[in-house]
């Protein structure tokens, strides 16, 4: 397969809706991974918009629904938590940003939309042996944005944040 068709059937299987590892990539194009990897960086720097997300590579959807940014703090031990009352809501956890004092923003794509969602996102998280992006922020302090079919489900995300002692402001 030519590089441009391979980069056309990335694109293609990337508008899924779901997401797809770059291994898995490479495995359906009978490719190397690193050949994903700089197909990936092409396609981005050629504006496709392409998300790196904890579940694989991913082109978002057109904005649907209501969206909400929630300033939050809270321990490692709060992290299920916080991530759970979002999902269970009726919420699609987006991101996670944090301001760093040399870097500026720095954002990940977490793509989190239920329990089983999370629970893959804490399992990596603890066999990565990685730090969540609030521990660089010295208070813990971060930003998701959440995605949620209305009004309703964001008012009850912000009241069961609130309620753990996790919402700021």
């Amino acid at each position: 397969m030519r590089t441009m068709d391979r980069r056309k059937t990335i694109l293609s299987m990337l508008t899924r809706g779901e997401p797809v590892t770059g291994t898995e990539l490479a495995r359906r194009l009978g490719v190397s991974r690193q050949v994903i990897v700089q197909d990936i960086a092409v396609l981005r720097a050629g504006g496709s918009g392409i998300l790196a997300t904890p579940q694989g590579y991913l082109l978002p959807s057109p904005e649907g629904g209501c969206r909400r940014t929630f300033a939050c703090r809270h321990d490692l031990a709060g992290l299920e938590t916080e991530l759970l009352i979002m999902v269970d809501n009726g919420g699609k956890v987006l991101d996670v940003a944090v301001e760093h004092p040399l870097y500026g923003e720095l954002r990940g794509y977490l793509m989190l939309a239920s329990r089983r969602d999370v629970d893959d996102f804490i399992n990596r998280l603890q066999s990565s042996g990685a730090n969540p992006l609030y521990t660089l922020t010295g208070d813990g302090t971060h930003l998701h944005t959440v995605e949620a079919v209305n009004e309703a489900a964001l008012e009850a995300i912000e009241q069961g944040l609130a309620a753990a002692g996790m919402l700021l402001g």
